[in-house]
């Protein structure tokens, strides 16, 4: 049955990517015959459905994995999902509203019955839509944070990390999600890259015991004025040194508040005063515990005012909806200054979006900075390689002021902390209600064990995600840890693939996810849980906004693959991804990727569809071959070179021009025999050969085609596929004849832009002439003769009268054209030649000139431009006595 004209990707995606999974080729099992190559994939969210980043993200894993899968090493890519706790228990709440259910009227195990139902469900929705990306994952070893073994690894490294005095419950200044009703680590408060706008209020408070004398501060947030408790200022402003001890009155309840001096309030922001509000700002309880000031929390946990704001109007209102009555009610008093807006950093959840509230809480926290030590060091040492580089400072500055680590959640689906809490407020950390138990026994405790109540949080889902790299493997068996250390030599699998090769991931968890494995992987293994770190960039529009579902700009990833197959989006998202920068993606980019698809589809047509003769072969398809040879063995370094820096882009484009220019233009057109007569065997089963290589080199960026292509390609058992194929190797390559095929390419380029330029049909022969005592482009003589359709190609010492000439490189060219050639017209041409070559020179001359550059250079750079301004200089001599000859 004849192949279609177009490469149709529906036919081929699911059929393969169906018989890989049967033959367990993406399985990897220990095995000491063999290299280990592993990766763990981020676990995306339950609640995800693939998104821009995930393309690329898992594109990325999938080329490293198959790579090495045909490199002959045990490739292991661990697939997963992580419980998510925020958004999951959102997406649940929502779909019981649905129901007309709230979770308040349910207990935490029918709520839990409902978030396993929507798990089971929905969770896995992702990682079958990365199925159809080609993604070549271990699916035998798919892990959930919330898996049993999984579970008892993240309470025992909790009970373990209280044990060693690294957690700790105290009341702390926390970052509050009023939406969600949970605590937020640091981490999870983002800011808009601009900022954002707001208002800056200047009120007016009035200083006890005087008629009519005022105070102005200003704050942005004058809802939360009811819990001031002092007013600051710089001890060195001389403007407020007189009212030191003073006592002021807070607006509306007369509430009696010191003037006290503090080195942290700026001068010049604002009016260099600040209200100190201990309850609701990081920075002002500080300045609280410094002064000992009382701490009046007026917010409830869903954003509402309480109580203690002491005005009945505001108690049980928004935070937002006070913050605009209040400011009514400022101004018709008298009390509002000024307003003023400007730009500003304010936290929003990474989940809810929502204002973060700074809140006093009681929660449980990891000490951060004993434990983070070791991780520090393997990044500063290089002992850990991340790409690119410049994430060395960021992770740097990061580990250098780290926090401690708000771990407790106010959630029910997640892993329940395992503190057990006595009726007298006493408490045990163990991993079970009876070993709890136990533990209060030993300390003559009159308990019963049914007194027990464990607490009621669960924790940040970083830290169950900390362990991925450990734990998918069961590093926290009953026979691996024990006396808070895993022991590899009993955990088989542990051994062999830890450390994983790279881990590839977005920068923005490069806090939340990567540093805290680092730190976990330390801890417990006493080793780097991965070697590299490759950092993507974000997915932007073409227009550098950031996708997402608001702005509509966000494609769906199935519907690209609908439309352009798996392999046209796989090298679409690829073309323009450097590591660490911004990818801007327009669909074009897919649609490229599809014409290359195509573009291989029908080099294999046109190579299928030759016949073989055992004639002699061509001397042109002789020297094509013995070019291409080294062409592909040059790119083959060059490959080798790209893949070890993680320059996944550039490996692509070397690749897609390996492809599409060498062999496609050049190679098949150079070998191709006359319409309707056959290929010599030699050349046929070279260029088999050949093709076969490239589809090797293509596989782990187009998966698909190239499994199919390989399995028409020559006759094959069915086991016989590319995926397990060997991936070539490099060998020495002639760097003489690539350097002649470069000029031998770009005179058959001149001589058809002749024929162009001149109306010329490409049918007709023309003789060319070489200004040149030597041959410089070797034995390549037949190839020009073929491709430029050349009755002969001469060398000689003089210009030749009545022809049209060009230059390659330094050496000149004649085409006699007999009364063909517009003199006046050539000459134009050449004039404009002559300038442009002339302005080349300038800025090759403003280099050489430049001292800084000469001699800060390495030499091989300044050798090469002084060979640009000899050949430029050369070529423009050639060219002013060409315009001479036309007078």
């Amino acid at each position: 049955m004849a192949l279609s004209t177009k490469y149709n990707p529906a036919e081929t995606e699911d059929k393969w990517y169906k018989y890989w999974m049967e033959k367990g080729f993406f399985h990897g099992k220990a095995n000491k015959e063999k290299e280990p190559y592993s990766i763990v994939i981020p676990p995306p969210n339950v609640t995800g459905v693939l998104h821009m980043g995930h393309m690329l993200n898992n594109t990325i894993q999938d080329v490293l994995i198959r790579k090495a899968r045909m490199e002959g090493k045990e490739a292991c890519w661990i697939p997963g999902t992580d419980h998510a706790s925020i958004a999951t228990e959102a997406r649940v709440v929502a779909m019981l509203r649905e129901k007309g259910i709230k979770k308040s009227s349910l207990s935490r195990d029918e709520f839990l019955k409902y978030a396993w139902e929507w798990k089971e469900k929905y969770g896995g929705i992702i990682l079958d839509q990365l199925k159809k990306l080609g993604a070549s994952c271990d699916w035998e070893r798919t892990s959930f944070t919330m898996d049993t073994e999984y579970y008892k690894a993240v309470i025992k490294v909790f009970v373990d990390l209280y044990n060693k005095g690294y957690i700790y419950r105290g009341m702390r200044m926390i970052n509050w999600d009023c939406e969600a009703k949970t605590a937020l680590s640091n981490e999870e408060v983002l800011y808009k890259e601009d900022g954002e706008r707001s208002v800056l209020y200047s009120v007016r408070y009035k200083i006890k015991d005087t008629k009519d004398e005022w105070m102005v501060i200003a704050t942005q947030r004058p809802e939360t004025i009811m819990g001031d408790v002092a007013i600051a200022v710089n001890p060195t402003d001389e403007r407020y040194l007189h009212l030191i001890g003073k006592k002021i009155l807070v607006p509306f309840i007369n509430r009696e508040i010191p003037v006290i001096v503090d080195s942290y309030v700026d001068k010049t922001f604002g009016i260099g005063c600040l209200k100190v509000t201990p309850a609701h700002d990081v920075n002002d309880y500080e300045i609280g515990l410094r002064h000992s000031l009382p701490v009046i929390d007026t917010i409830n946990d869903d954003g509402s005012l309480n109580e203690k704001c002491e005005l009945p109007k505001f108690i049980g209102k928004d935070r937002f909806a006070v913050r605009k009555e209040i400011v009514k009610d400022l101004r018709e008093a008298g009390h509002l200054v000024k307003e003023e807006e400007f730009i500003t950093r304010i936290g929003r959840s990474e989940r809810t979006n929502s204002v973060v509230e700074p809140k006093l809480s009681l929660q449980w926290f990891v000490k951060m900075k004993e434990i983070s030590v070791r991780a520090k060091e393997a990044v500063a040492n290089d002992d850990i390689h991340l790409h690119p580089s410049k994430f060395k400072n960021t992770y740097a500055h990061w580990m250098d002021n780290v926090r401690d680590w708000c771990i407790s959640r106010q959630l029910w689906w997640g892993h329940r902390i395992p503190a057990w809490f006595a009726p007298d407020g006493t408490f045990m950390v163990a991993e079970s209600q009876e070993e709890a138990f136990r533990k209060f026994k030993i300390q003559n405790s009159k308990f019963k064990i049914e007194d027990l109540k464990q607490d009621e949080d669960v924790l940040d889902t970083w830290a169950s995600s900390w362990l991925w790299p450990m734990a998918v493997f069961n590093g926290f068996n009953e026979e691996s840890f024990s006396n808070g250390k895993i022991d590899s030599s009993k955990n088989m699998e542990l051994s062999y693939f830890y450390p994983s090769k790279v881990l590839v991931t977005a920068p923005e968890i490069l806090f939340f996810w990567v540093a805290r494995m680092i730190i976990a992987g330390y801890e417990y293994m006493g080793e780097k849980p991965f070697e590299d770190v490759y950092l993507t960039g974000i997915v932007r529009d073409k227009q550098g906004r950031k996708m997402s579902k608001s702005l509509g700009n966000s494609p769906d990833p199935l519907e690209l693959i609908n439309t352009y197959g798996a392999d046209g989006v796989r090298t679409g998202m690829l073309f323009s991804s450097p590591a660490g920068n911004d990818l801007l993606f327009d669909e074009k980019l897919c649609e490229q990727g599809r014409n290359f698809a195509n573009k291989i589809w029908n080099a294999f047509r046109l190579v299928k569809g030759w016949e073989i003769a055992s004639h002699g072969q061509p001397e042109e398809n002789k020297i094509a071959i013995e070019w291409f040879e080294s062409k592909l063995n040059k790119t083959l370094a060059e490959l080798e070179d790209h893949f070890s820096k993680f320059r996944m882009s550039d490996a692509l484009h070397t690749l897609y021009k390996l492809t599409w220019d060498d062999f496609c233009a050049w190679y098949l057109e150079i070998i191709k025999p006359e319409f309707g007569k056959p290929i010599d065997e030699k050349t046929y089963t070279k260029t088999v050969s050949f093709f076969e290589s490239l589809l090797k080199l293509l596989h782990p960026f187009m998966p698909f085609i190239t499994e199919e292509l390989w399995h028409e390609l020559t006759d094959r058992i069915p086991e016989d596929c590319i995926i397990v194929a060997t991936w070539p190797v490099a060998q020495s390559a002639d760097g003489k004849i690539i350097n002649q095929s470069e000029i031998a390419f770009e005179v058959i380029t001149q001589v058809r832009n002749v024929r162009n330029a001149k109306g010329i049909s490409p049918k007709e022969s023309l003789p060319l002439f070489a200004k040149s005592v030597t041959n410089e482009f070797g034995s390549f003589v037949p190839v020009i003769h073929k491709l430029a359709n050349l009755t002969s190609v001469k060398f000689v010492e003089e210009k030749i009268e009545n022809a049209t000439a060009f230059m390659v490189g330094t050496q000149e060219f004649f085409i006699p054209l007999d009364g063909k050639v517009d003199s006046a017209k050539e000459k134009e041409e050449l004039i404009k030649e002559i300038e442009y070559n002339e302005g080349f020179l300038a800025s090759v001359m403003k280099k050489l000139s430049n001292e800084k550059f000469v001699n800060g250079a390495p030499p091989q750079v300044i050798e090469v431009e002084r060979k640009k301004k000899t050949d430029t200089e050369m070529k423009i001599k050639a060219l002013k006595e060409r315009v001479e000859s036309l007078k």
